[in-house]
């Protein structure tokens, strides 16, 4: 079957992450870097958004699951994340996400933790 990949690059939204003291009081920056190969059912018809899968409803569902409530780790986050794609979007079929804290620490850009499915 054909696949057609959808890419987010660094999706920047503020997230209610950690297990650290000042991470339980207030939200914190995440970078989401993700790819999504979709099975390509049909033709693309340049005037129909349904003949494809809108990249539109797949950010808003990253960006709900990272700011609906506060969770401790990376890893739940991410696993949520794969959980909630495969559970909504029927056509995807592999996923690599990658979620990360860019300011967890002064001395590199950001810490993350990556995760690749597919079914």
């Amino acid at each position: 079957m054909l696949t057609r990949r959808i890419i987010f690059q660094q999706l920047a939204l503020d997230a209610r992450i950690g297990i650290l003291e000042h991470e339980l009081r207030s939200t914190q920056p995440l970078h989401i870097d993700a790819e999504f190969d979709v099975d390509v059912s049909q033709d693309v018809h340049d005037h129909d958004i349904h003949t494809v899968l809108d990249y539109r409803e797949l950010r808003s569902a990253i960006v709900d699951e990272c700011t609906r409530q506060h969770v401790h780790l990376l890893e739940t986050l991410s696993e949520k994340l794969v959980e909630r794609i495969f559970g909504e979007f029927p056509d995807v079929r592999w996923i690599r996400i990658r979620v990360s804290k860019p300011l967890a620490f002064s001395d590199c850009a950001a810490v993350g933790i990556e995760l690749q499915r597919s079914r």
